[in-house]
Protein backbone atom coordinates (compact mmCIF):
# COMPACT_ATOMS: atom_id res chain seq x y z
CA UNK A 1 0.00 0.00 0.00
CA UNK A 2 1.37 3.73 -0.64
CA UNK A 3 1.80 6.42 1.94
CA UNK A 4 -1.58 7.64 1.67
CA UNK A 5 -3.38 4.89 1.66
CA UNK A 6 -1.64 3.57 4.85
CA UNK A 7 -2.70 7.19 6.12
CA UNK A 8 -6.07 6.85 4.80
CA UNK A 9 -6.08 3.74 6.85
CA UNK A 10 -5.24 4.95 10.27
CA UNK A 11 -8.33 8.06 9.50
CA UNK A 12 -10.75 5.75 9.31
CA UNK A 13 -9.26 4.21 12.35
CA UNK A 14 -9.19 7.00 14.50
CA UNK A 15 -12.49 8.37 12.88
CA UNK A 16 -14.10 5.03 14.67
CA UNK A 17 -12.06 5.10 17.58
CA UNK A 18 -13.35 8.86 18.08
CA UNK A 19 -16.43 6.57 18.01
CA UNK A 20 -15.44 4.12 20.74
CA UNK A 21 -15.18 1.66 18.06
CA UNK A 22 -11.98 -0.31 18.59
CA UNK A 23 -13.06 -2.99 16.08
CA UNK A 24 -11.37 -1.39 13.34
CA UNK A 25 -8.05 -1.03 15.28
CA UNK A 26 -7.66 -4.51 16.17
CA UNK A 27 -8.76 -6.13 12.95
CA UNK A 28 -5.86 -4.26 11.33
CA UNK A 29 -3.06 -5.13 13.76
CA UNK A 30 -1.00 -7.87 12.27
CA UNK A 31 -0.66 -11.51 14.37
CA UNK A 32 3.04 -10.92 14.20
CA UNK A 33 2.63 -7.00 15.56
CA UNK A 34 4.86 -5.46 18.01
CA UNK A 35 3.93 -2.09 20.22
CA UNK A 36 6.70 -0.21 21.83
CA UNK A 37 5.35 1.88 25.30
CA UNK A 38 8.33 4.54 25.79
CA UNK A 39 9.21 4.77 29.14
CA UNK A 40 9.63 3.84 32.91
CA UNK A 41 5.93 2.75 33.85
CA UNK A 42 5.16 -0.88 34.34
CA UNK A 43 2.98 -0.48 31.34
CA UNK A 44 6.59 0.57 29.35
CA UNK A 45 7.99 -2.31 26.91
CA UNK A 46 7.39 -3.91 24.30
CA UNK A 47 4.77 -6.26 23.70
CA UNK A 48 5.27 -9.11 20.93
CA UNK A 49 2.10 -10.55 18.82
CA UNK A 50 -1.45 -9.75 19.07
CA UNK A 51 -2.40 -12.22 21.59
CA UNK A 52 0.19 -10.48 24.34
CA UNK A 53 -1.20 -7.18 23.51
CA UNK A 54 -4.97 -8.10 23.87
CA UNK A 55 -3.78 -9.98 27.07
CA UNK A 56 -1.28 -8.23 28.90
CA UNK A 57 -1.74 -4.41 27.33
CA UNK A 58 -5.08 -3.78 26.38
CA UNK A 59 -7.12 -6.21 28.73
CA UNK A 60 -5.55 -5.04 31.76
CA UNK A 61 -5.72 -1.06 31.10
CA UNK A 62 -8.98 -1.44 29.85
CA UNK A 63 -10.06 -3.14 33.09
CA UNK A 64 -9.41 -0.17 35.09
CA UNK A 65 -11.42 2.26 32.58
CA UNK A 66 -15.00 2.82 34.35
CA UNK A 67 -16.50 4.30 30.96
CA UNK A 68 -15.69 4.02 27.06
CA UNK A 69 -12.29 5.10 26.13
CA UNK A 70 -12.20 7.21 22.75
CA UNK A 71 -9.39 8.38 21.10
CA UNK A 72 -9.20 11.37 18.94
CA UNK A 73 -6.32 12.07 16.11
CA UNK A 74 -4.97 15.77 15.01
CA UNK A 75 -2.80 14.96 12.76
CA UNK A 76 -1.53 12.20 10.52
CA UNK A 77 2.05 12.54 9.10
CA UNK A 78 2.88 9.72 6.44
CA UNK A 79 5.68 8.42 4.69
CA UNK A 80 6.78 4.93 2.87
CA UNK A 81 5.67 2.34 5.29
CA UNK A 82 4.99 4.86 8.12
CA UNK A 83 2.43 6.71 9.58
CA UNK A 84 2.59 9.11 12.80
CA UNK A 85 -0.55 10.06 14.70
CA UNK A 86 -1.04 12.78 17.02
CA UNK A 87 -3.88 11.58 19.40
CA UNK A 88 -5.45 12.58 22.69
CA UNK A 89 -7.21 9.91 24.36
CA UNK A 90 -10.37 10.11 27.07
CA UNK A 91 -11.88 8.10 29.69
CA UNK A 92 -12.16 8.18 33.64
CA UNK A 93 -10.74 5.06 35.49
CA UNK A 94 -12.82 3.15 37.96
CA UNK A 95 -11.27 4.83 40.68
CA UNK A 96 -12.73 8.20 39.63
CA UNK A 97 -9.39 9.65 38.21
CA UNK A 98 -9.77 11.25 34.24
CA UNK A 99 -7.47 9.74 32.32
CA UNK A 100 -6.72 12.32 29.10
CA UNK A 101 -3.35 11.52 27.82
CA UNK A 102 -1.94 12.59 24.68
CA UNK A 103 0.15 10.64 22.36
CA UNK A 104 2.16 10.27 19.63
CA UNK A 105 1.98 6.90 17.54
CA UNK A 106 4.35 5.91 15.05
CA UNK A 107 2.37 2.52 12.68
CA UNK A 108 4.68 0.67 10.31
CA UNK A 109 2.05 -1.22 7.83
CA UNK A 110 2.33 -3.64 5.50
CA UNK A 111 -0.60 -4.68 3.14
CA UNK A 112 -2.72 -2.75 5.13
CA UNK A 113 -2.17 -4.35 8.80
CA UNK A 114 -0.24 -2.75 11.21
CA UNK A 115 3.41 -4.42 12.17
CA UNK A 116 4.64 -2.22 14.70
CA UNK A 117 3.31 0.37 16.96
CA UNK A 118 5.65 2.94 19.06
CA UNK A 119 3.98 4.72 21.73
CA UNK A 120 5.10 7.87 23.27
CA UNK A 121 2.89 9.73 26.10
CA UNK A 122 2.74 11.54 29.38
CA UNK A 123 4.12 8.57 31.40
CA UNK A 124 3.57 11.14 34.79
CA UNK A 125 -0.38 10.89 34.02
CA UNK A 126 -0.51 7.09 33.08
CA UNK A 127 1.65 6.27 36.47
CA UNK A 128 -0.77 9.04 38.31
CA UNK A 129 -3.91 7.33 36.58
CA UNK A 130 -3.10 4.15 36.14
CA UNK A 131 -0.51 3.00 38.45
CA UNK A 132 3.12 1.93 38.50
Amino acid sequence: MSANENKQLLQHIYSELSKGNSAPFLESLSDDVRWTIMGTTRWSKTYEGKQAILTELLGPLFAQFADQYTATAHRFIAEDDLVVAEVSGSVTTKSGKPYNNSYCYIFRLDGGKIQEVKEYLDTQLAVSALGG
